[in-house]
């Protein structure tokens, strides 16, 4: 028998894939859990709760699903969108914009399903968006209370190549007929179709000038109603020298948007989805491939279609220092060929650099890394440029917990401050996180369960604030039988500077009361029927349902935290510490005591399986009802008495209280073989 003291350091390697829990030779498996559910690993080595989610409001209708989106134009002046079924709702600092006594609100034409396949980039107070079947709209911020949906007003473009048919157009004097002297060339030689209205035309006239057209109207297959934009051709006569918009109903609209040098890029249209759309530089709006005697200018609008030996969709854009593209079959940039100069209609290449596959996931750019998911979503890759190889890698970050992710990832965000964090919602409801700080070298994944009869995260987003980063959620819930979807956002838990308990938020779906002293909490008809647990003052309450809004409590209090709980957990892996003839691994082992190391921490249970006892933390002086004062230092315990192969300890955290676990050392004897 072989008499062990290791210490538990650190848990930057954070939740472990089974696969793994061989793996003792790996540095990272000393770092490594079994189970991490609730806690967040710190890139400094600990692990704490996560805070609760704090209820902000219930969704416009709880029987359709919602997707909410950042606004940002200022730490200081940010915005929760809620993108509904033919609406938008607004939040911000923490609570719902209202137009008198009701919620703002404006109209859209994006549906329940619709809103979950939106995509933004925003430029100061404007939002621009985009969705396969709907014409390219933006969103306008005139003030904290009034906004603007309109489409874009997209000018000259973009155009499919010019016309190399026999087919001519023509005008009538007034330039607002415009006629087709066949149906040969135009939408696969079927002529025009009523969904073209809308759908821009460019027409080079006898002096070989070009200008620009708008359908307006369908009148019959060789004929559409027009109005002009710009300058007027110098002739109405037939020519073949003309070009149809790429946007339409007829070929669809683009699914994705970004922004890159100055330009506003669209993307991915039915009829070319390995296509992207360059603005003019610095004229968002205005698309013109040439300049009006048919130059073309750097400056200009161009078209560009990633070439590969199949049919690719682009699922993704991200621009950073490049413009990085991710399609069904590998990921690319946009290069020039040319050192540092800037992309140009002569210059713009697109070069492959990995094969992986990407979803339609929105990528996370994490300083110059961009963080997307593989096709089969179930793999996060680190999209990140390698000087030495002048090429781009896309390293795998779930290696190490390749199951967390297994009914697929279906959205991303990143929460900078404080722990820098990604969040993930799965397919199947559960939310994840991934401690990511690549120069500490630490990728640690995490579970969280919310608390609440089936809990299902559908969306996440992040703002800012002056403090921290503030990352929201949409969850679904079953409330008195039926699914309510909240608007809720995570908590801290306990604020740096917190002396005691008092202001601790471990509840989810919570709200707080905070004044003078009372015995019952009301406004909580978010929660009815519910079993909810209550701080009091920073002292547990004993569980109570809420009934008509409200709770009553047994003993008053002014600061109150009513809420779901739910409960954080940590499973060590099987800990090598040696033995008589080898490894530690698969012998029988027994813990007699442990030491653990704590940051501004109040009680928990622990043990090597289950049935874990609770680690006393109040005194005899301190008085029931009231609050136990945070403990920062080592706790030693005596272990529960029982002989196991696996050498695990099971930390719990079962009340709305903080814990923060700097280290663990236990000391344990372990048998020969």
């Amino acid at each position: 028998m072989t008499r062990s003291s290791p210490i538990l350091t650190n848990f930057t390697a954070g939740v472990f894939s089974p696969l793994l829990y061989g793996r003792v030779d790996i540095q990272k498996y000393a770092n490594g859990c079994k189970q991490l559910e609730n806690f967040i690993p710190l890139k400094h080595g600990a692990v704490t709760r996560r805070g609760g989610s704090y209820f902000v409001a219930e969704v416009k209708d709880s029987t359709k699903k919602v997707k909410i989106i950042p606004f940002v134009f200022s730490v200081s002046d940010s915005f929760i969108l809620e993108f509904g079924h033919n609406y938008i709702r607004f939040y911000t600092n923490f609570g719902q914009v209202q137009n008198g006594s009701n919620p703002l609100e404006i109209s859209t034409t994006y549906t329940e399903t619709q809103v979950q396949d939106i995509k933004i980039a925003q430029s100061a107070d404007v939002l621009y968006i985009a969705h396969p079947e709907h014409p390219p709209r933006k969103l306008l911020r005139l003030s904290a209370t009034n906004w603007s949906l309109v489409e874009v007003d997209i000018q000259d473009g973009p155009f499919y190549p010019t016309n190399t048919t026999d087919t001519t157009f023509s005008f009538n004097n007034g330039y607002t007929t415009l006629t087709a002297s066949a149906v040969t060339g135009i939408n696969n030689n079927e002529g025009f179709k009523a969904t073209d209205v809308g759908r821009l035309i460019r027409f080079e006239d006898t002096s070989n000038n070009w200008s620009s057209f708008k359908i307006t109207g369908f009148t019959s297959t060789t004929e559409v109603i027009v109005v002009k934009q710009g300058e007027s051709p110098s002739s109405t006569s037939g020519t073949t020298g003309w070009r149809l918009g790429a946007f339409s109903a007829t070929t669809g609209y683009p699914s994705l948007v970004t922004f890159f040098e100055q330009r506003l890029i669209w993307g991915a249209t039915q009829d070319l989805p390995q296509t992207v759309f360059f603005s003019k530089s610095a004229d968002f709006e205005t698309y013109s491939p040439t300049t009006r005697t048919g130059t073309v200018a750097d400056d200009n609008g161009f078209v560009y279609t990633v070439g590969s030996d199949q049919v690719n969709t682009i699922r993704w854009l991200v621009s950073a220092n490049t413009l990085s593209l991710g399609t069904e079959g590998g990921e690319f940039t946009m290069r020039t060929g040319s050192g540092a100069n800037p992309i140009t209609p002569t210059n713009a290449k697109a070069v492959r650099q990995s094969n992986f596959g990407s979803s339609k996931v929105t990528p996370i750019l994490v300083g110059s890394k961009s963080l997307f998911v593989q096709r089969a979503k179930r793999k996060l890759r680190e999209y990140a440029y390698q000087f030495e190889n002048d090429a781009y890698t896309a390293a795998d970050l779930t290696i190490l917990a390749e199951h967390i992710t297994e009914s697929g990832i279906k959205e991303l965000a990143y929460q900078q401050e404080p722990h820098s964090l990604l969040w993930g919602v799965l397919e199947n409801g559960n939310l994840i996180s991934c401690t990511y700080d690549r120069p500490q070298d630490v990728v640690g994944w995490a579970n969280h369960s919310l608390g609440g009869i089936n809990a299902k995260v559908e969306n996440v987003a992040v703002i800012p604030s002056s403090t921290q980063d503030n990352l929201f959620i949409v969850v679904a819930r079953t409330i008195g039988g039926v699914t309510k979807r909240y608007i809720e956002y995570i908590t801290k838990g306990l604020s740096d500077t917190a002396t005691d308990t008092k202001q601790a938020t471990f509840l989810d779906s919570m709200l707080t009361y905070d004044g003078s002293p009372v015995t019952t909490v009301s406004n909580l008809e978010h929660l009815n029927g519910q079993t909810v647990d209550i701080l009091v003052d920073g002292a547990v309450h004993t569980s109570q349902v809420v009934a008509n809004g409200s709770v009553s409590l047994n003993y008053s209090g002014s600061v109150v935290q009513v809420g779901l709980n739910f409960t954080s957990t940590l499973e060590t892996l099987d800990i090598e510490a040696g033995s008589p003839d080898g490894t530690a691994q698969g012998k029988l082992k027994r813990f007699s005591k442990v030491i653990f190391r704590l940051f501004k921490t109040v009680g928990f249970d622990f043990g090597s399986n289950d049935k874990t006892p609770k680690k006393p933390f109040r005194k005899s002086k301190d008085k029931m009802g009231k609050a136990v004062s945070l403990f920062t230092g080592d706790k030693k315990a005596d272990f529960p008495l029982s002989d196991n192969e696996n050498g695990c300890i099971i930390i719990k955290q079962e009340q709305p209280l903080p814990l923060t676990l700097i280290a663990i050392m236990p000391q344990l004897k372990v048998n020969k073989a």
